[in-house]
């Protein structure tokens, strides 16, 4: 005669409602403590900031508060030492921690919940921790634009090829090409600063959907947790994920730019362009070829950080179709957000590292940014300043020089003064001045140009606003 089926027991949290447990593939859908705990710290912090507001309200006895606190404070030792018994049938970190407190201090543990939801409090650690994400952003984006900085004062009057469409174009310097990166940089931090102000109110209070009516002060926890201010509508309150998207949104930018980077280190690394040389500690080797010395960090980086992008992707899907308020559908939000912060702090310290190892070849930069006709645009400025040529027409003539060049195999500079005065005959020697790269770069001195005054002045200006 077989057993009859054991039924599963109730979760006790949830009340008296449902007379037996979730099927065991209910439950593994339904946890999220596997993922969940890393709100450990911000799920305490909520909670002690509501028990101490209750008991400030009358809500709650100072005894029961004080025991709250004393508690929450030992649970959050066992988590931080390994000693906390997670259990995925309490589903999240919000019950495991609160059934654990029960333990720890009776009945007061039960009291904790009064006047809030888990609704009001996820969202709630959820903000707290994406805003300790959006810090930690800014952050490193300020010492990945410091080591840009620092490569571009080494190198601000360093000549090299400025590429459109990866071709030689004009000639810019070291320098300038390195501050590129700290403006880009610079508009991902300011994203983050600003999606944090947006971020910096406090929906805890919020309870369930529509509020409480409990006599609380949700100022007064706002505060205690660091916020500006309590959301202003219960509903939206709890529904909200706009936050984690523009974190995730924040985040898909700066990556994108550090794939770009990525890009030019990949290149810039290669036997065929040489223009800077990687340090060991961001390369590896090949286990047949002993010559090879790859730029794997930058590979993985340019590759890592597509998972940004598909997270921001992923959190937009899950929201995009819900009804007011809370469904949950949005307990896919955070392991999207965990890997993409992840991944984010991870490519943020790699790139620095990267560019504060990483070694120019100065010569060989200069020599790439003579190659390819790059002053073109130099003598043809020439020839409408000085010869008074409309620019298209300056322009035809220059482009009948590179021709001819081309053809006998030189680059412009090479050019006798007699073979440019056959194309057009007011040429006159001195144009040979221009067609230096190092001059042409010392003549782009308009506001945000190449040359290397202008650089110096960005440096400045860089370091005093870094510090």
């Amino acid at each position: 005669m077989s057993a009859t089926p054991k039924t599963p027991a109730a979760n006790q949290m949830w009340g008296g409602r449902f007379a037996t447990g979730p099927d065991a593939i209910m439950q593994a859908i339904n946890a999220s403590i596997g993922f969940d705990q890393r709100l450990y710290a911000q799920d305490i912090a909520g909670s002690r900031a509501h028990a101490a507001m209750l008991a400030a309200q009358g809500i709650l006895s100072n005894k029961d508060a004080e025991a709250i606190g004393e508690g929450l404070l030992t649970v959050l030792s066992e988590i931080e030492t390994g000693k906390f018994p997670f259990r995925v049938e309490l589903e999240d970190i919000h019950l495991n921690i609160e059934s654990r407190l029960t333990e720890i201090v009776g009945e007061a543990g039960k009291r904790l919940h009064t006047a809030r939801s888990r609704n009001d409090q996820v969202a709630v650690d959820f903000r707290l921790w994406v805003r300790d994400q959006c810090d930690a952003a800014i952050s490193s984006l300020t010492a990945l634009m410091q080591a840009f900085v620092a490569q571009a004062e080494a190198g601000a009057d360093w000549v090299m090829p400025g590429f459109t469409h990866l071709q030689t174009a004009q000639p810019v310097t070291w320098g300038h090409h390195m501050l590129a990166y700290v403006e880009m940089f610079a508009r991902d931090r300011s994203r983050f600063e600003d999606a944090r102000r947006r971020m910096n109110e406090c929906p805890l209070g919020a309870a369930a959907l529509a509020g409480t009516s409990f006599p609380i002060d949700r100022h007064m926890t706002a505060s205690a947790l660091g916020f500006d201010r309590p959301t202003a509508n219960s509903l939206d309150s709890v529904s909200d994920r706009d936050f984690a998207l523009e974190f995730l949104a924040a985040s898909s930018i700066t990556a994108m730019h550090l794939s770009r980077f990525a890009e030019e280190l990949v290149i810039w690394s290669s036997a065929q362009f040489r223009f800077v040389r990687l340090s060991d500690r961001w390369t590896t080797g090949s286990s047949i070829m002993p010559q090879k010395k790859n730029p794997d960090a930058a590979e993985l980086l340019r590759a890592k950080l597509g998972r940004i992008l598909g997270a921001t992707v992923a959190l937009f899907t899950v929201m995009k179709g819900l009804a007011l308020t809370y469904s949950k559908d949005m307990q896919e939000d955070k392991e999207q957000v965990f890997d993409a912060a992840d991944t984010l702090m991870l490519g943020l310290a790699a790139m620095t590292g990267m560019v504060g190892d990483m070694t120019a070849n100065r010569e060989t930069l200069k020599t790439a940014a003579a190659s390819g006709f790059s002053t073109a645009t130099d003598l043809a400025d020439w020839l409408v300043r000085e010869l008074g040529l409309p620019f298209r027409e300056a322009h035809h003539v220059t482009g009948t020089l590179v021709a001819m060049a081309e053809s006998a195999g030189v680059d412009l500079p090479d050019l006798t003064l007699a073979q440019m005065q056959a194309v057009h005959p007011g040429i006159r020697a001195d144009v040979f001045a221009v067609l230096g790269v190092e001059n042409s770069v010392r003549s782009r001195m308009s506001y945000g140009g190449t040359a290397p005054t202008r650089v110096r002045e960005q440096v400045a200006r860089w370091k005093a606003a870094l510090g």
